[in-house]
């Protein structure tokens, strides 16, 4: 057997970085920023500890373009480098300065904020810079150097001339990477990855009016000021004792400039164990779409963009809320551009799972009238919740509400209550009548309210999957559509009247009604009350909610693509129908069953088309 040392070749390693370390070459200033930030939390640091006998003062990192000399400079005054150092964290690949900073100081530099973990963000110069250089003066006596690499294994390194401490990386950019020389495209990149790092960053300057002189000879004068692109103390990073309901406004509006609704509420993050998590989740006006509302937390580590794919961190249904999360304890991969599996992203998960459970529980408890009237717009996140994730579910159902078509709101244990005396089947199951749509489903509204019962309004798209979860969580409780075929439980419960057509007169007149109604429909000759409709149009409950829960689970059951099917009830107690039973000719019968069916399909928007020109053809045609 024989050992021996795998042998990485230099000149392998700058194309590897360039192609495949890093999936997209703009992240190359978030890293280089990233370093700039740690030098100057660095020396922030030392100084703070006694180990650096300098002023920290108020440095900045600054970021130029020369466009003349196809340049782009970041410049910190931070920490700096010695030649040693360079030749240590530079020519080393994957060296981190940073993990051995955190190493030496691990009992006091544990709140440092320091970003950097692999050591390879400065290499990423390379995917857009066909030459970098760095001159860098440590904040010791060491005198500055400069390091010049064209991405090569070969690099010279020499004295400089700076007299300031901290680094300037130039990056002389390539000719396919040119668009990094342009102005908006930088004020892109730092607004979308350094908007909120903890050093402000300089990036050309602004014009300010500033008043000078006193009384008559007072005036305003344009002046040229630094132009502070980041806010370095964003609200997430603050105690909530410290901020005011103005504030976490204030703030969604600088994470959401171009969103004018003002946030429902929100939900302040923040504890240190058994992992570090800050953040602030808002709650907006969510609409009916479940899948335009995703995407819009940002995930931050240590107040540096990562990303807006948060799934894994924040349980799927939270997706669609807004805000910020940040953790110095998620996992990314080595470009710090996507989780990786972890035991502390399932705590994290659960812990926000939590926060917000218990934060909708205390609006509830607070102010419920406020909560109701915020049902509409929250219920969305509360229902896909509920039905997604079982600790939610069990705390949701205390706060989780259900209206009616009249604009009451119950809790399902006040809905019970509500609701029990009347509303049992023949099975003696609770039966929670609803409306999915109380225009379009208006007369079967109206028939159920009549007879005393509370209908529901229950309107979301997740609806047929959260009824059938809660069914499965209530045995002696069931729901049904009010235009369903399971109301004839209750109807018949109720009425239980004999028909005003004798035997033989329903079984003239049942094959002339089949004749009539399409073929994806039954007919059923019912005895109900007088002033009931004579022609009512039902869906089966249970497959129509199959086909429902099929459209929008992505196939599930196997259901969406089956026609829609429907029964017609006949109240063999209504005038209408006995008349239609009396008429002596079958095509006269014929042609009043064909009208009645139409217009009792007409009034739930199921005759379109053909159907409908020939209904009012045949309309006009009676009336003459």
């Amino acid at each position: 057997m024989s050992t021996g040392n795998i042998n990485v070749a230099v000149e392998n390693i700058f194309p590897l970085i360039k192609k495949f370390l890093y999936s997209d070459h703009e992240i190359f200033l978030r890293e280089l920023i990233s370093n700039a930030t740690d030098a100057t939390l660095k020396i922030k640091h030392l100084t703070q500890i006694g180990e650096a006998k300098v002023e920290y003062g108020s440095p900045i990192i600054e970021v130029k373009i020369n466009k003349e000399d196809k340049t782009l400079h970041i410049i910190d005054q931070g920490i700096g480098m010695t030649q040693e150092e360079v030749e240590k964290y530079i020519n080393q690949i994957a060296f981190s300065g940073a993990e051995e900073f955190l190493s030496k100081y691990k009992d006091k530099a544990k709140d440092s904020g320091i970003i950097g973990h692999f050591g390879l963000g400065f290499y990423s110069a390379f995917m857009v810079a066909r030459q970098v250089e760095i001159v860098t003066k440590s904040f010791t006596d060491a005198p500055a150097v400069r390091w010049v690499c064209d991405g090569s294994p070969e690099y010279t390194i020499e004295p400089a001339e700076k007299t300031e401490r901290g680094t300037e990386i130039i990056l002389h950019i390539a000719e396919d990477s040119e668009e990094f020389l342009e102005e908006s495209r930088i004020r892109e990149l730092l607004l979308k990855y350094n908007k909120f790092m903890p050093i402000p960053i300089k990036f050309g300057t602004k014009t300010e009016m500033k008043k000078t002189g006193e009384g008559d000879e007072a005036k305003e004068e344009e002046i040229k000021v630094d132009n502070i692109i980041n806010n370095p103390n964003p609200a997430w990073t603050k105690q909530p004792s410290e901020l005011k309901d103005e504030d976490y406004k204030s703030f969604y509006r600088e994470l959401y400039p171009m969103q004018f609704e003002e946030p429902l509420f929100n939900i302040h993050l923040n504890v240190d164990y058994p992992f570090n998590l800050t953040g602030i989740l808002y709650f907006p006006k969510l609409s009916q779409d479940l899948n335009i509302q995703k995407d819009r937390i940002q995930l931050y580590q240590n107040q540096v963009f990562v990303t807006s794919n948060v799934e894994g961190i924040v349980p799927e249904f939270l997706t669609m809320l807004r805000g910020v999360i940040d953790s110095p304890d998620i996992p990314l991969n080595v470009s710090r551009s996507y989780l990786q599996a972890d035991g502390n992203v399932k705590k994290i998960s659960g812990y926000i799972t939590r926060k917000v459970a218990d934060k909708l529980q205390s609006l509830f408890n607070e102010t419920r009238e406020d909560f109701e009237q915020k049902w509409n717009d929250i219920k969305l996140v509360i229902e896909y919740g509920m039905l997604t994730d079982d600790k939610f579910y069990e705390k949701a159902q205390n706060f989780a509400l259900y209206p009616t078509v009249d604009g009451k709101y119950y809790t399902l244990e006040e809905l019970k209550e509500a609701t029990k005396t009347l509303q049992t089947d023949k099975d003696d199951k609770l039966v929670l009548l609803y409306a999915s749509n109380a225009e379009t489903q208006h007369s079967y509204v109206e028939a159920a309210q009549e007879k005393g019962y509370t209908v529901l309004l229950l309107d979301s798209p997740l609806n047929s999957h959260f009824v059938q979860k809660i069914e499965s969580s209530n045995e002696k409780l069931t729901f049904a559509r009010v235009d369903s075929d399971h109301l004839d439980n209750l109807i018949k419960k109720e009425e239980n009247t004999s028909s005003k057509l004798s035997q033989e007169e329903q079984e003239a007149l049942k094959p002339i009604i089949e004749s009539q109604v399409p073929k994806n429909y039954t007919v059923q000759l019912e005895s109900l009350d007088s002033t009931a409709a004579p022609f009512i149009i039902t869906q089966p409950e249970f497959m129509r909610r199959m086909k429902e829960m099929s459209a929008t689970g992505g196939g599930m059951f196997g259901m969406s693509n089956m026609p829609e099917m429907y029964n017609l009830v006949v109240n063999t107690n209504h005038e209408l129908v006995s008349s239609i039973a009396e008429t002596k000719t079958k095509a006269k019968q014929e042609r009043l069953v064909r009208q009645a069916i139409d217009l009792a399909r007409l009034s739930q928007n199921l005759l379109k088309g053909e159907e409908l020109t020939k209904f009012i053809q045949r309309s006009f045609e009676l009336i003459k």
